[in-house]
């Protein structure tokens, strides 16, 4: 049985991404997805799992086989909290629920890929420290934390990663750029733990993202 990389996407869709943002996230979500299902080494292994936040935490599908993902409509409410604790909380609850581990007798998955991308603050603010805590016991190949536009949190982003980066605009093309550095981003990962490594290295980010120091 082929080995899994498990890859957990968790996009804010609190009411500021409504309209242009969400639509544009969309645009690029779909550019990552297509690039993947046409690399033959991510159509072996990668597995797509989506969980959208706001007022509400939604899982839009499972750890899904990439040739098989398609991306729904993304809905935003007008207006309302954005629940960025209880979204890694339910991404954690379902790594324990389909994360495959080694056993004597066969390989289990890849340790998962996650980006969290996020235009605001977590407004469940002692579940998100909570899971901060969860995080930092918990092993990833890697761990990318976004975020999106001026109003975006980096301090409490910080708290995740170690890295955290900052997309400027919240156009088409900028999230396009975003995704499509995602995908070389989970790409490198797979061929990386392939040949034995944990975690790799993340490619040079394109002009329209940030590294935050």
């Amino acid at each position: 049985m082929m080995r899994r990389l498990p890859v957990y996407l968790l996009i804010d869709t609190s009411g500021s991404m409504k309209g242009e943002p969400i639509e544009s996230v969309k645009v690029g979500l779909d550019s990552m997805v297509s690039t993947l299902q046409h690399d033959p080494f991510a159509l072996e292994s990668v597995h797509l799992s989506l969980i959208t936040f706001d007022k509400d935490v939604t899982l839009l599908f499972p750890l899904t086989p990439i040739d098989e993902v398609v991306i729904p409509e993304i809905k935003t409410p007008d207006f309302g909290p954005t629940h960025l604790g209880k979204a890694l909380e339910l991404m954690c609850q379902r790594i324990d629920a389909e994360f495959i581990r080694n056993t004597p007798a066969a390989k289990g998955d890849w340790l998962p890929v996650c980006l969290v991308m996020t235009d605001g603050k977590p407004s469940d603010i002692m579940v998100f420290e909570n899971m901060v805590q969860e995080i930092s016991r918990r092993r990833f190949g890697q761990f990318i934390a976004c975020a999106a536009g001026p109003q975006a949190d980096v301090s409490a982003l910080k708290k995740l990663a170690s890295s955290v980066y900052k997309l400027e605009n919240l156009d088409s093309d900028s999230f396009i750029k975003l995704f499509q550095w995602v995908s070389s981003s989970i790409d490198d990962c797979n061929r990386s733990q392939g040949i034995g490594s944990d975690s790799a290295e993340l490619p040079p980010p394109p002009s329209e993202i940030n590294l935050v120091l």
